[in-house]
């Protein structure tokens, strides 16, 4: 029997995806963000065991809640591509169930993306950066799994909404929009881009964990820059 590991399970989401949804946030995560305000989704070892059938079930229960306002389920994290059997089996028993399914990932996991993909509705893509460089000096990690992953949803056709964290000096300048702008351009069936402000939300989690905050001094991205950024690069998403 396949069983996950879960963080937490939102069941009243409102900024993941349309409509009212359930976000379950799956553990484990292999990068490791400047800007990561959940670091306690890192482990693959922590969270609540699940089976398949258990966390289907949870989520139907309030399919009357999210079902009438064009919402769904989200399976967020962490990233839910760490844990991709158990992702398929839940997806799959999901679309049975008549379930809009939304993953919120930074492509970064392990599998076959395309056979995961065939059963979600929509990907909330988390670009990090656009650059080799860039990439591994925000995660941590190559760019290259994350490619796999977009390659995988351009062959699947699957819907997609484009996220990116506005970091000032990281990725706020103009040439770095307009980068974003030429990715966004070379991709199918991007519905949305949400630019996200920085924000020092998750600061404190790093103190109880006694991890180091490596953004420390880092100021928040102003929302009003953030919005005319938006308009500029990307008004009619």
């Amino acid at each position: 029997m396949i069983k996950g590991r879960i963080h937490s399970i939102e069941t009243m989401g409102l900024v993941d995806g349309p409509g009212i949804r359930v976000v379950v946030f799956f553990q484990g995560c292999k990068l490791r963000c400047l800007y990561c305000h959940n670091p306690d989704t890192w482990s693959e070892k922590e969270g609540e065991e699940y089976t398949v059938e258990d966390l289907v079930g949870k989520i139907k229960r309030f399919k009357s809640y999210f079902s009438t306002s064009g919402g769904g389920v989200t399976f967020s994290g962490g990233d839910p591509l760490r844990q991709p059997e158990f992702l398929l089996e839940v997806l799959k028993r999901c679309k049975e169930e008549g379930i809009h399914t939304c993953l919120d990932t930074s492509g970064v996991g392990f599998g076959e993306y395309e056979e995961i993909l065939k059963y979600t509705d929509l990907v909330l893509y988390d670009v990090k950066h656009l650059t080799e460089d860039g990439y591994l000096d925000m995660t941590g990690y190559k760019i290259d799994e994350t490619n796999k992953f977009i390659e995988a949803s351009q062959k699947v056709g699957t819907k997609l909404w484009i996220r990116q964290v506005v970091v000032p000096g990281k990725t706020d300048s103009a040439k770095y929009m307009e980068s974003l702008r030429k990715f966004v351009d070379s991709l199918k069936n991007v519905e949305k881009v949400e630019l996200l402000p920085y924000h020092l939300l998750g600061v404190n989690k790093y103190e109880n964990l006694k991890l180091k905050y490596r953004l420390d001094g880092v100021p928040a991205m102003d929302k009003e820059i953030c919005k005319s950024l938006k308009n500029k690069y990307f008004s009619e998403y």
